[in-house]
């Protein structure tokens, strides 16, 4: 299959809110702003989205999937250690006036996002203290959620976190199923996949989950709620705290869609 064939048509000039949060937080005028700069793709299966002390080229505003940051030690053994959605942006050091990071991003659930050269971005966010505002209320909730992320890990059972996990990937994705493998889950609660397999078995066993040759399906969520340890609701509350419940735009004069690329920029 080609890229070209795996790229969504172009959006008309009528188009809904950014499905992206950020996004939808940002005043009209920044919004309007970046634009003519974003570029929607498809997020695929361990599509890397920058390396590990490699320049970074790209921002990504995600609209459904999920993105794992990943820290790989010198033998080779990776860990994840934050997740990114639609509530965020891929490119935290961007935002911070870097262009490198000690750690990787690649697409841990497949979806779609917004993508926008760093340089662009970067000069942007120089010049606009709104946008810029948005984008590090942001940083300090993901640091907040790397830093409930460590404590729940020491403290909290792989069934708890297993249903932590499953929750936040609800919630960033526009349905109730998605794609989950095993390694995938096993790196981010940091287990081997036997633990993970005893985990998803317990859940699905209680009527919350189905999960079949690597998709997942949310049944109970409310349930799902009641197994997750507290970390679920802090991490969900601070960024409600930080960035406020999403607001939609309300229709008006249109706002042109991000286009659609048919292939990547060199």
């Amino acid at each position: 299959m080609t890229q070209r064939s795996r790229v969504a048509p172009a959006k008309s000039a009528e188009v809904e809110p950014p499905a992206n949060r950020l996004l939808g937080l940002l005043p009209r005028r920044d919004y309007a702003r970046l634009l003519p700069h974003l570029q929607r793709i498809p997020l695929e299966y361990r599509q890397p989205l920058y390396d590990a002390h490699k320049p970074i080229r790209f921002v990504y505003f995600i609209e459904t999937g999920v993105g794992s940051l990943v820290n790989t030690m010198a033998n080779g053994q990776a860990a994840e250690v934050g997740t990114i959605g639609n509530e965020g942006v891929v490119g935290l050091p961007i935002l911070l006036d870097d262009d490198k990071a000690p750690t990787s991003v690649y697409v841990q659930v497949p979806g779609v996002g917004l993508r926008m050269r760093a340089t662009l971005f970067k000069n942007e966010l120089k010049q606009s203290d709104s946008m810029r505002t948005v984008m590090h209320r942001y940083a300090h909730a993901f640091f907040n959620q790397v830093a409930q992320s460590a404590a729940c890990n020491q403290f909290h059972s792989i069934e708890q976190r297993c249903s932590r996990w499953m929750l936040m990937t609800h919630d960033r994705m526009q349905s109730s199923q998605f794609l989950l493998t095993q390694e995938f889950l096993a790196m981010m609660l940091g287990v081997q996949r036997t633990g993970v397999t005893v985990a998803a078995g317990a859940l699905q066993r209680a009527g919350l989950i189905r999960y079949t040759r690597g998709n997942l399906t949310i049944v109970d969520r409310r349930g799902l709620e009641r197994r997750s340890c507290e970390c679920y609701r802090i991490s969900k509350m601070e960024f409600d705290r930080l960035l406020g419940v999403r607001k939609l735009r309300k229709t008006g004069t249109p706002v042109p869609g991000p286009r659609a690329i048919s292939r990547r920029p060199s």
